[in-house]
């Protein structure tokens, strides 16, 4: 007989998602901080409406609580900007989702033993669990896009960042045959077929590109310099004007410093840069006279041990997101195959917000080459 589900990894991540939300005054639990985040209160609500939505609705049935906020809670049905306003009040929605996440709990416990394909090797729990910690690294990246707005123009660094040459340490992946991609029970859909690739012999950056070296991009104007940039960058650059990682701030002396949900930073030198879009790797990585590995290179080396603080940015890969030869859409088609579409880029590793039950060598996270408020940055690739 199987043993019941481990409760406690989803009761933690359950729990740390009303922390997030538990805080903030109404205003702020109702805001949509960005254009492509939702409201911090949706994201709570729309956790446990998942989790109502694969327990209760498929797998016992049971719709009553879920046909209801369809409308609502399902992405594609609820317009962003209409989020906020439609939220109930901040403690009514704490107190039912509390009630809700202890009796699906329960509920996972109870159906342990049954047959149905999401319960097989504890795969729902296992779904919901990634799931709610991909949404508690998405809430979070609200409140950082929350603390941009509040400033913080006088802020003195302790020691003002200078810029530094690309000095990157270049490791070799030997030629090989190598495994791509997960396994069931925790691989998502696109992590699946696990499968073998020859691959030639590449040099990877040991670590990813770092605040100093991305200084002396800017401040070498590779930001206005068009050879360093595709043709598609230069339009995002020349309608955005950018200039800068998206939480880079200077003060009235022209010293560089960092915001987040905390508050001011002063940059370290060496840690990696974030806060940047594909384009930007991008014109980074060609200005450095590299380029942006392919995502089997990034897998491959990181299987092998040879790559360096891994985790602490996720890092944007040269390849847009594809299907896995044999690719199955599972538990739903558009987890992952509306975004098979040329116009996504696939980035791996994983950020300080991102959880670890989420940080291995399969994952694979996906964005529109312009998106900058995800704590991305970059690893080079020799050309």
């Amino acid at each position: 007989m199987r043993l019941p589900v481990d409760a406690a990894p989803l009761r933690t991540v359950q729990s740390d998602l009303c922390a997030l939300v538990e805080d903030l005054n109404d205003e702020d639990y109702r805001a949509q901080f960005h254009v492509d985040l939702s409201p911090i209160g949706w994201h709570l609500g729309h956790c446990t409406f998942i989790e109502n939505y694969w327990l209760r609705e498929v797998v016992l049935g049971d719709d009553s609580l879920t046909k209801p906020l369809a409308h609502y809670y399902i992405p594609a049905n609820s317009p962003k900007p209409q989020r906020g306003p439609a939220l109930p009040p901040k403690q009514d929605l704490l107190d039912s989702v509390r009630r809700q996440q202890a009796d699906n709990l329960r509920l996972l416990s109870e159906t342990a033993t049954q047959r149905h394909a999401l319960l097989k090797d504890d795969y729902l729990s296992l779904f919901l669990l990634q799931h709610h910690c991909q949404h508690f690294e998405t809430i979070n990246l609200a409140r950082h896009q929350r603390a941009l707005g509040n400033g913080y123009v006088r802020f003195k660094p302790a020691e003002a960042l200078k810029p530094a040459p690309v000095r990157e340490v270049f490791v070799t992946a030997p030629a090989g045959i190598y495994s791509i991609g997960g396994a069931r029970p925790e691989a998502f859909d696109n992590e699946l077929p696990a499968h073998g690739i020859e691959h030639g012999t590449f040099d990877i950056a040991a670590r990813p590109v770092n605040n100093a070296e991305y200084l002396r991009f800017i401040e070498d104007d590779g930001y206005n310099a068009r050879a360093h940039w595709t043709e598609t960058g230069w339009q995002w650059r020349e309608q955005t004007a950018c200039q800068r990682p998206d939480h880079w701030r200077q003060n009235g002396r022209g010293q560089w410093f960092g915001i987040d949900q905390r508050g001011a930073f002063d940059l370290s030198p060496d840690a990696p840069v974030y806060g940047v879009s594909h384009h930007e790797a991008s014109a980074f990585a060609a200005y450095a006279g590299a380029r942006l590995p392919h995502e089997n290179e990034w897998e491959i080396a990181c299987r092998l041990g040879i790559l360096r603080d891994v985790g602490r940015v996720w890092e944007w890969c040269g390849n847009t997101f594809y299907g896995y030869e044999g690719f199955r859409p599972f538990p739903y088609d558009e987890y992952s195959l509306p975004w098979f579409d040329g116009t996504h880029y696939s980035l791996r590793g994983g950020s300080a917000l991102t959880r670890p039950v989420v940080k291995r060598a399969s994952f694979r996270n996906f964005y529109t080459p312009d998106k900058r408020h995800i704590f991305a940055g970059l690893r080079l690739v020799h050309s």
